[in-house]
């Protein structure tokens, strides 16, 4: 592999692309709600992180798609936690996500 910082905006090698596919069939199945997270470009990420090590990212991302089950982050909102903005745990940042979504941060620290 030429380029191991590969960040998406250059096209696979035939060498990732093989890593890719060994990371999706390690995966197994999935429930459809994991898929969206494990698209190309995904594992992809996965696997920079990990330096190319298919071993490595395969258990990252299952740690990833574990948490997202059981936390379902997809689902929260606002008034589910606005009782902990009260309190100065949660407040809104002045940022959005790529979708345009209010980026909530949660410091349990700083409870007033």
């Amino acid at each position: 592999m030429s380029d191991s910082n590969n960040s998406g905006t250059q096209p696979l090698t035939e060498e990732q692309q093989v890593k890719v596919s060994e990371v999706r069939r390690s995966l197994g199945k999935l429930p459809d709600k994991l898929l969206l997270y494990c698209s190309e470009a995904s594992i992809a990420r996965y696997l920079v992180a990990r330096n190319w090590n298919v071993k490595k990212a395969t258990k990252m991302l299952k740690e990833t798609l574990k948490w997202r089950l059981e936390y379902k982050p997809e689902e929260i909102r606002w008034e589910d936690v606005a009782k902990e903005a009260e309190t100065g745990k949660i407040y809104r940042s002045n940022y959005v996500d790529r979708y345009g979504r209010t980026i909530l941060v949660m410091r349990p620290g700083c409870q007033v």
